[in-house]
């Protein structure tokens, strides 16, 4: 299964069905003794229906309930403003932001809200992506470390050590422990890591594209009665005002995030808000969500030589336009004022439309109108939800924190009130769930399962007590701690959960040793996978994004997980009494 791992010849669900089979198809036809042979099927399965996979699956969809509500967005508008004070100052905010997210929701969620904020920070005159995108990542596995539902991994390791005997642990058991680590180490992650990485700004591409739209002000907006001046102040700088308002219309011209932005502060719409209006009932209705997305007209389009009011989109296809880019022109600020606000210029082949609907509307009106609809569809967060969203997650994550009911049951009521509220569409879960996680964990749980009802981790644990029988308490944790990290971070972390768990079991009771600091050395292992980029799926999200090398992972990984074991096995000895 390692080598399967490692090798990347197959897909991770394959070698983990292949896995799952073998153990099945050998303890049928090889039983342990004292056992018949459909004990071994029941070992081999029975990780499809353990709590511990229902629970990773109910967070999931909890977490998939924050990102389509925008609970998330308040976060993305302060690290904005961050930025464009002190460069940083914004990266200080941005990772201590990063661990305190990804400490309540997944990893990989965290991330990908953060990746188009640093890209578009990146690109208004922000320190590289390349410089960023690595100690974020840190920050966010440190974070997700510090909790027992911050990773998939760590609720693996705390379920598999609860089942051998070890008491429950609490959400926030370790995470004083976790916290102090991580003061040690975020000034190497904040000040040294972005001086070890290479700037790859020049390889990043064209500047965002910028759109032309016309913003339309409520009757209660607080703009109506501002001068050019008074609005510029509020708008986000990547915002040009084109010409001056005129009953309520504003025209403009920015990239798709500012203009998002501007709308937000000055209470505007850039499709009318009859229109916007419909949009959004229709939900209601047919349960799609509005989707944003950016058509390339082709050649033989019939909106060529029309423009947004002819072309009559709105009652065609149920389909609002929100700006267009004209690839005619290269750099929108110096267009001078429009002949006169209600003027609009004309499509042209190239052309860019920035237009939101129901997905199905919109590739209607792509396939009727000879419209390429570009990469990068966004779904527009459903944002009257978001405190109920929020809600939902307070009351799945408090009640387990403080020992009321077990995360298990907890996460499960949440996820259920995420869809009886619509927070979660029930056809969409195949969007929050993800099939690798899933085979993967069972397949996990039935390796930790055979290496305990084997002898295999007896055995390895007594090879290793050798060793380890003349080193101190904290020589022993961070020998565990290595031995683990060296695993996830050139196989699967769950696996090296399932494997480390049982043999921290005996290895305790071989070496005199407390079983639940061995345990959490085994669960910071796991999540000390910063050295290698195919040690986990964050790593690999973002190797493109940076333009990274395998190199820049060891050069910059490598002396954090020794900062990380060194101050972890040091706090665990010290929080367990082992001197």
């Amino acid at each position: 299964m390692f080598y399967g791992f490692v090798s990347g010849r197959a897909r991770v669900e394959i070698i983990s069905l292949l896995t799952i089979s073998a153990i099945a198809l050998g303890l049928y036809s090889f039983p342990l003794p004292g056992q018949a042979p459909t004990d071994g099927l029941r070992l081999a399965f029975e990780g499809f229906g353990h709590y511990a996979l229902i629970t990773i699956c109910a967070l999931m969809i909890l977490g998939r309930g924050l990102v389509t509500t925008g609970a998330l967005e308040p976060a993305s508008r302060l690290l904005t403003r961050v930025w464009r004070f002190n460069r940083q100052v914004g990266l200080l905010v941005t990772l201590l932001l990063a661990m305190a997210m990804s400490m309540l929701v997944n990893d990989t969620p965290v991330l990908v809200l953060l990746l188009p904020i640093m890209a578009a920070i990146a690109a208004n005159g922000g320190m590289a992506a390349s410089k960023t995108l690595i100690p974020i990542n840190s920050a966010v596995l440190i974070g997700g470390m510090a909790t027992t539902i911050g990773t998939s991994t760590n609720l693996l390791v705390v379920s598999i050590a609860t089942d051998l005997g070890l008491p429950p642990m609490s959400v926030f058991h370790f995470t004083p422990i976790v916290l102090m680590a991580a003061a040690v180490a975020l000034p190497f992650i904040w000040l040294v890591m972005p001086r070890l990485l290479p700037d790859n700004s020049v390889a990043a591409g064209n500047e965002p594209r910028r759109f032309n739209a016309t913003l339309r002000l409520g009757g209660t907006s607080v703009a109506r009665d501002l001068d050019i001046d008074g609005l510029q102040k509020l708008l986000p700088p990547e915002i040009d005002i084109r010409a001056p308002q005129s009953q309520g219309r504003l025209p403009v011209s920015g990239t798709h995030a500012a203009l998002e932005e501007a709308m937000r502060v000055l209470g505007a719409t850039a499709a009318p808000a009859w229109l916007m209006d419909r949009l959004h009932d229709g939900y209601g209705r047919t349960g799609e969500d509005l989707t944003v997305v950016e058509l390339s007209i082709a050649k033989d389009s019939g909106l060529i030589g029309r423009g947004m009011a002819t072309a009559n989109v709105a009652e065609r296809y149920n389909v609002a336009l929100l700006g267009v880019h004209d690839a005619k022109r290269i750099r929108y600020d110096t267009w001078g004022p429009l002949p006169h606000p209600g003027a609009e210029p004309v499509f042209g082949e190239g052309d860019i439309l920035l237009a939101t609907g129901a997905m199905p509307d919109l590739q209607a009106f792509a396939r009727a109108e000879s419209l390429l609809v570009l990469e990068g569809a966004k779904e527009l967060p459903r944002t009257a939800k978001a405190p109920l969203a929020l809600a939902i997650m307070a009351g799945a994550v408090i009640p387990a924190s403080i020992g009321v009911v077990p995360i298990a049951i907890s996460a499960l009521a949440g996820a259920i009130v995420m869809f009886v509220t619509g927070c979660v569409r029930f056809d969409r879960i195949g969007r929050a769930l993800s099939a690798k996680v899933i085979v993967l964990v069972a397949a996990s749980i039935a390796i930790g399962r055979i290496i305990l009802d084997s002898g295999a981790a007896e055995w390895l644990s007594s090879l290793m007590a050798i060793g380890l029988q003349y080193l101190p308490a904290a020589a022993v944790l961070g020998a565990v701690m290595l031995f683990v990290t060296i695993l996830t971070n050139f196989a699967s972390n769950t696996t090296a959960a399932a494997v480390g768990t049982p043999i921290a079991f005996s290895l305790g009771q071989k070496l005199g040793i407390p079983v639940e600091p061995l345990v959490l050395a085994v669960l910071f292992g796991c999540n000390l996978c910063y050295a290698t980029p195919v040690a986990y799926q964050t790593n690999m999200l973002i190797m493109s994004a940076g333009d990274y090398k395998f190199g820049d992972y060891t050069k910059t990984g490598l002396p954090l997980v020794a900062i990380m074991i060194v101050t972890l096995s040091g706090l665990l000895v010290y929080r367990y009494g082992l001197y």
